[in-house]
């Protein structure tokens, strides 16, 4: 029986696997490096502490390190965090790509890989291929630092909406043959290890939250512009995912009532369609055909085809066309963007994904219509940056996402007797009480 299958054992009381769970949090954020500190900042007696400790010491999640700060007395012995305990796989899944990688338990990523891939060949050679990735870059791990190092999690993000509490997409646009698949059952019985799916956009946000710009802050919006275009909700510390898991799907909210632009889900004026990586490929090969842009015209004759990158580096050269179509796409999304930020209020907006790369007129663009659209309060400490993790943002917030999960309350209570969640796929069917970041 696995362990996520498994009761928590009845000494394990719910005060007790709470006070656990708080040190351990506290030590692995780095908010506590030694005990007093934990004491004072947890509420927690002194006995509690030290009993707590030790079982996670024994448990090999804490470890002593050097002598802390003296405050008058003997000086504390801080308290570390063992990444290395164990590894957890990661992968971000795009339109056009794969991005897969290995991270210890602080989120660090150990090894990583990146290739091209269509997301619309289908789940199966697709979900093969990141599994063959994972196997090479865990041997590569395990030959460098230990052969033991046991696979405690795995995160994916994909491209398009997904039903978290399944792990199944749920009628993503842009991959045909994915509606439904269990994407989270097939990888959980490959690595037997608990695994969760969300979509990319949600895993980037979570990466910004928990390694990049966004650190410290509570209530974020993160914009991914790139072949299609989609942000994620960060508020009051929670990522927002809405009750069927699509929260966030900008690309497809409507924002031109011309009909002869149909967009890849079928409908016609939505965002995505007008200002994402296809539409500025689609619109610069007609620029090229047309001749008001000799630079992509060159481009179309040497390569055969215009992509978003190509509009991005024409446009760096003072290419008059593409610079019209970077600042016609970042209008189009920053007005969408004055609507939710008058809306929902955030502290900052984080823009990201390869189109969002193209330099700084789409970003431009964008702040002036989020700026000068949007409700005088709600921009008044407003933010508009780019990505500090750049590509690597959703990679990051998959290891994440597995991470916060397997460390939460509830989840830890079924494996920490065990150890370790290695060898427990079914710890995903345990219910949280509140949504888990």
């Amino acid at each position: 029986m696995h362990a996520s299958q498994t009761p928590p054992s009845p000494a394990l009381t719910p005060e007790h696997i709470g006070s656990l769970a708080a040190v351990l949090d506290l030590v692995r954020t780095g908010t506590a490096r030694t005990r007093p500190e934990i004491g004072r900042l947890s509420g927690l007696g002194r006995t509690v502490v030290t009993q707590r400790v030790n079982q996670l010491t024994e448990l090999g999640l804490l470890e002593e390190g050097a002598l802390g700060p003296s405050s008058g007395g003997r000086a504390p012995r801080e308290l570390r965090f063992r990444a290395r305990a164990g590894v957890v796989l990661a992968a971000e899944l795009g339109a056009t790509s794969i991005g897969v990688g290995v991270t210890d338990l602080a989120g660090y990523v150990l090894a990583e890989h990146e290739e091209p891939a269509d997301i619309g060949v289908g789940p199966e050679q697709v979900l093969s291929r990141v599994e063959e990735l994972f196997d090479e870059l865990l041997a590569g791990v395990r030959a460098e630092q230990d052969e033991r190092l046991g696979v405690w999690g795995v995160g994916i993000g994909l491209p398009g909406p997904v039903e978290f509490a399944t792990g199944r997409p749920s009628a993503p646009p842009i991959m045909p043959g994915w509606d439904g698949y269990p994407v989270r059952d097939r990888l959980a019985a490959r690595f037997d290890a608990p695994v969760w799916v969300d979509n990319e956009v949600n895993t980037m946000a979570l990466g910004e939250l928990r390694a990049g710009s966004a650190r410290g802050q509570r209530d974020i919006l993160y914009v991914k512009i790139g072949t299609g275009i989609g942000a994620g909700l960060v508020s009051g510390g929670r990522l927002h995912r809405g009750s069927q898991g699509c929260a966030g799907d900008i690309g497809h909210a409507a924002v031109a009532d011309e009909a002869e632009v149909v967009c890849r889900c079928g409908n016609t004026g939505c965002l995505e369609a007008y200002a994402g990586g296809a539409a500025l490929a689609r619109d610069g090969t007609e620029a090229a055909q047309e001749g008001r842009s000799k630079i992509l015209a060159d481009v179309l004759t040497r390569t055969g085809t215009i992509t978003a990158a190509d509009v991005s580096h024409a446009a760096q050269r003072g290419d008059r066309a593409a610079v019209e179509l970077l600042m016609r796409a970042g209008r189009l999304i920053g007005s969408l963007l004055a609507t939710l930020v008058s809306f929902y209020n955030p502290a900052l907006v984080i823009i990201g994904g390869g189109v969002a790369g193209a330099g700084d007129l789409l970003l431009a663009a964008v702040r002036e219509s989020v700026y000068r659209r949007s409700l005088p309060l709600a921009t008044r400490e407003l933010r508009i940056t780019r990505s500090t993790l750049s590509d690597r943002a959703g990679l990051v917030g998959a290891a994440f996402m597995v991470i916060d999960e397997l460390f939460a309350a509830e989840r830890l209570a079924h494996w920490v007797g065990s150890g370790s969640p290695a060898g427990a796929p079914g710890l995903v069917a345990i219910p949280l009480r509140t949504p888990v970041v």
